[in-house]
């Protein structure tokens, strides 16, 4: 389970449309709908979101070690994991547009895997993960996929 409760609310859809540059007064109204990626915003209801600092904690945010924490290799990925990887795709399939009052829920669950033969970094491996939002009803509201990318080696930047 990623997020337990995700109320959507006219105000954080404003603001969310707002901070992307989109103007459409769909967005600003009681009746309204959200606007696309607007699922993504979720991760503010994630407490354990990896990527959202927490207070007197360190985290592995971006940057090159911002933070001096070393992203720890997993199981299988072997020396490649060190190289580091990239969010590559993201996809998102609306059975519905979420809109205000809805509280959702999320779940998280492994999509397809699959490499490629990559130019400097060896084998890419991509893989996939969905993320399903039912709304309080129990009813599939937005299939999100993101799809991520690891070098099997290093990259050597020129320079370094």
């Amino acid at each position: 389970m990623a997020v337990e409760r995700f109320p959507v609310e006219a105000s954080h859809i404003l603001m969310f449309a707002r901070a992307i540059g989109d103007t459409n007064p769909i967005y600003g109204s009681e009746d309204g709908i959200a606007p696309p990626t607007f699922v993504q915003s979720s991760a503010q209801f994630d407490p354990d979101y990896p990527l959202r600092p927490k207070a007197g904690e360190r985290w592995f945010g971006s940057g090159r070690e911002a933070t001096g924490i070393k992203r720890e290799a997993k199981e299988g990925e072997g020396d490649g994991a060190a190289a580091g990887g990239l969010h590559a795709e993201q996809h998102y399939e609306y059975h519905r547009h979420p809109k205000p009052g809805d509280v959702l829920t999320a779940t998280i669950r492994p999509g397809e895997s699959w490499t490629k033969e990559g130019r400097r970094g060896g084998r890419l491996h991509f893989s996939e993960t969905v993320t399903e939002y039912r709304d309080q009803h129990g009813d599939l509201v937005v299939t999100a996929r993101g799809v991520g990318v690891r070098t099997e080696k290093i990259i050597e930047q020129e320079g370094e």
